[in-house]
C-alpha cells in the first residue's frame, strides 16, 4: 500500500493534471510523477506507472487533436521514427536515484515554466512555417525519445516548444504531432522495462488510469476551445514546484 490510499486529494489531483496537460496534446507524466512524489510511492513504482498513465491520457489527446485535422503525419515521421528506439533504450537503462531525482527535477521546472507561458510561442498569422531539416529533426527526435524511456516521460514538454521555435507546424499541428509522439515514446520505454523485467504495476493502477483518462477525454475535448484554466495552470505549477523542492533538497 502506498501512501496516498487515504488521501482522497490525490484522485482529485489526477485528473486535473491530466486534464490540463491532455488539453496541450501532453500525456502529463511530469505531473504524475510529481504527484506521486508528494504522496510517497514507492520509487521503484514510479516510472512505470507514469509511462502507463502517459500512453492511456496521450492517446486519448491524439485523437482529439487528429479528428480536427491537427496533425502533420511528415513532421512526426521525421522526428518520431528514430525516437522509439532511442526511448526503448533508454527504458532498457537504470540511473543511479540521485541523478534521476535531479535529471527529473530539471524537466519538472520545464514543466513549470511551460504552464505560466514562457514556452508559448504565437506565430503571427502571416508567419511562414519552414521545411523541416532532417538532421536536426532526427537528432531531436533520437535525444527526447532517450530521455523519455530514461525517466519515465514522454517528452512533449521539450518537443511542443522545439516545433514551435523551428516553425515547422502550427501550434495545434505542434499538439498533435507531441500527443503521439509521447505515446508512441512511452509505449516503447515501457517496452524497454518489460525486456529488463523492471516493470512495477502500481496495486491501484486501474483506478488511477480511469481517474487520468476522465481527466484525460475533458481535456482533449476542450483543448481548442478558449477555455479558461489559467487558475488550475497555477496551482499546477505551485505543485510542480513543491515536488521539484523535494527532488533537489528532501
Amino acid at each position: 500500500m502506498t501512501g496516498f490510499d487515504q488521501v482522497p486529494l490525490f484522485y482529485f489531483l489526477l485528473p486535473l493534471v491530466a486534464f490540463l496537460y491532455a488539453a496541450v496534446g501532453h500525456g502529463g507524466a511530469s505531473g504524475y510523477l510529481a504527484l506521486m512524489i508528494l504522496f510517497s510511492f514507492p520509487d521503484e513504482e514510479m516510472k512505470s506507472t507514469a509511462l502507463i498513465l502517459n500512453i492511456c491520457v496521450s492517446a486519448i489527446s491524439f485523437v482529439s487533436y487528429f479528428r480536427k485535422n491537427y496533425f502533420n503525419f511528415n513532421v512526426f515521421m521525421l522526428v518520431g521514427i528514430i525516437s522509439i528506439p532511442a526511448a526503448y533504450l533508454g527504458g532498457k537503462m537504470d540511473v543511479e536515484d540521485a541523478l534521476f531525482k535531479k535529471l527529473l527535477a530539471v524537466f519538472l521546472l520545464l514543466a513549470v515554466l511551460k504552464l505560466l507561458g514562457v514556452f508559448n510561442l504565437r506565430q503571427k498569422p502571416d508567419e511562414q512555417l519552414r521545411a523541416p531539416n532532417l538532421p536536426i529533426a532526427l537528432t531531436l527526435g533520437a535525444g527526447i525519445g532517450f530521455l523519455s524511456g530514461l525517466l519515465g516521460i514522454g517528452g512533449g514538454i521539450l518537443l511542443t516548444p522545439a516545433l514551435l521555435f523551428l516553425r515547422w507546424v502550427t501550434l495545434r499541428e505542434a499538439a498533435g504531432i507531441s500527443a503521439l509522439f509521447i505515446f508512441v515514446n512511452s509505449a516503447a520505454g515501457l517496452l524497454g522495462q518489460v525486456s529488463e523485467n523492471k516493470l512495477i504495476i502500481q496495486d491501484h493502477i486501474l483506478l488511477l488510469i480511469a481517474c487520468a483518462a476522465a481527466g484525460g477525454f475533458l481535456g482533449g475535448y476542450l483543448g481548442s476551445s478558449k477555455l479558461n484554466t489559467a487558475a488550475l495552470r497555477y496551482l499546477l505549477a505551485a505543485v510542480l514546484l513543491i515536488a521539484t523542492y523535494k527532488l533537489f533538497f528532501g
